[in-house]
């Protein structure tokens, strides 16, 4: 077995990751007590990468519930699934970090980090073989930005040689809160330079999909999780079921074969057919899931690789449903021919890799993710540079800052390594397969 050591950080982050738990716990068969109640074999094989085993033939997410906020422990153990929590492993504080990065990293942030890397401790510990962790956030308050970064950068220091991911969920421009380029830009320091993949998912391509793709007039946060928990369900698939052809099938896997340098590991992300709220989950052939992953509609990034002058550095999409692998193949291979992305990615290193696993998602006969490294991901973070760079020459809010702890130095090394990130990405237009394993 390959454990993997789950955090949710926040409130944004708890509230999609007890969504993630709950649509994973269906697909292994889990009722919300976490009884085994499936019919599957393939449901329990690689069920412990997720999930603890207890002695009363239970099954518990590997999950550690962190929040500034005192209300998330109640708002968690009480939820659908709240049952398959361990209270033990939720760590809260007694107020909040009023959206400010410095509160959640140096202050009542710091305060929590050491209980919560005991518990980190004693999950690693009860592991057979920890492979890593995957910390799920959005980092543009003080616990999703803030002390999620101080986790990464301690946990990254006491594990440096297992692998951590993140599920980035990045704030909307549409938001009134004028801290967030300051958050996210301080966040994004930490994900460079302690991550291994992050998954980066665009609050703006998430508006798009619920208001023009669904067309609901007053969605909920659960509609916008539950697109989130589909795309999460289906990344870490290739980690949880059997696949054919997979070559994701662990995190070290997974991250060789997507990432080709070491700092350009932030992943765009696409599923398909996703559904929310009221809308109604039907049943889709092969050769119409295929021409849909390659949908633009369906992507979580704000910033489309299909735009002129962008490409992949990588690809790779897994097919979930009882479909012979071959019919697979031949049916990406003709959509990615049929779609706009086919002049964009000549020079990908090798060809898109396409994998398959015969457990489909709960509600759909048939379901495909895709994961890529493109170029165009660049385009997020010079959105919150841009942002950041303006408000830091007018040293806006600059003082809520410093007041608790933040250097002025750290704004200014923050600002040159997201830069720095941006032109890397700028500098992989044609990169061609051997420049990228030279580089290597």
């Amino acid at each position: 077995m390959r454990e993997i050591i789950s955090l949710q950080v926040g409130q944004s982050g708890n509230s999609i990751g007890c969504k993630f738990w709950e649509s994973i716990s269906a697909e292994h068969g889990l009722e919300h007590t976490g009884t085994y109640t499936g019919q599957n074999d393939l449901q329990l094989e690689h069920i412990d990468v997720y999930f603890n085993e207890l002695r009363s033939r239970k099954y518990i997410p590997r999950a550690i519930v962190v929040d500034l906020e005192p209300w998330t422990r109640d708002s968690v153990l009480q939820s659908a699934i709240g049952r398959m929590f361990r209270p033990d492993d939720v760590v809260v504080g007694q107020g909040g970090g009023g959206n400010n990065w410095a509160r959640g990293h140096y202050t009542e942030g710091a305060e929590l980090s050491d209980p919560i890397i005991d518990i980190v401790r004693r999950e690693a510990e009860k592991s057979e073989r920890l492979e890593g962790f995957q910390l799920t956030h959005c980092p543009g308050g003080a616990t999703g930005g803030g002390l999620a970064s101080l986790l990464l950068a301690r946990i990254r220091e006491e594990y440096p040689s297992h692998m951590m991911t993140t599920f980035t969920v990045t704030p909307a421009s549409k938001a009134e809160i004028n801290l967030e380029p300051y958050n996210f830009i301080l966040t994004s320091m930490y994900l460079i330079e302690n991550c291994d993949a992050c998954f980066l998912i665009d609050n703006e391509a998430l508006y798009d999909i619920i208001f023009q793709k669904f067309k609901l007039r007053s969605p909920s946060f659960s509609d916008f999780n539950s697109v989130i928990s589909q795309v999460m369900a289906g990344i870490t698939a290739s980690l949880r079921f059997p696949s054919q052809a997979t070559s994701n099938s662990d995190l070290r896997r997974l991250c060789r074969n997507m990432v080709p340098l070491p700092r350009l590991h932030f992943l765009e992300t696409s599923a398909a057919p996703l559904a929310a709220g009221s809308v109604k989950r039907n049943d889709v052939t092969l050769p119409e899931l295929s021409t849909s992953i390659f949908d633009r509609i369906n992507s979580m990034s704000a910033f489309k690789t299909t735009k002129p002058g962008e490409q992949y550095l990588s690809l790779s999409i897994l097919v979930r449903g009882h479909v012979p692998f071959d019919d697979v193949q031949t049916q990406i291979h003709q959509a990615r021919l049929a779609s706009p992305l086919h002049h964009q990615t000549d020079s990908i290193p090798g060809e898109t890799q396409v994998s398959q696993s015969n457990v489909a998602p709960k509600g759909f006969n048939m379901a495909a993710t895709l994961l890529g490294n493109t170029t165009a991901i660049r385009g997020t973070f010079k959105h919150f540079n841009d942002s950041f760079i303006r408000m830091l020459r007018r040293k806006a809010f600059l003082h809520a800052y410093t007041h608790e702890g933040v250097d002025e130095m750290e704004f200014t090394e923050a600002e040159s390594n997201v830069s720095d990130l941006i032109v890397e990405y700028q500098e992989m237009l044609g990169a061609t397969t051997s420049e990228l394993e030279e580089d290597e």
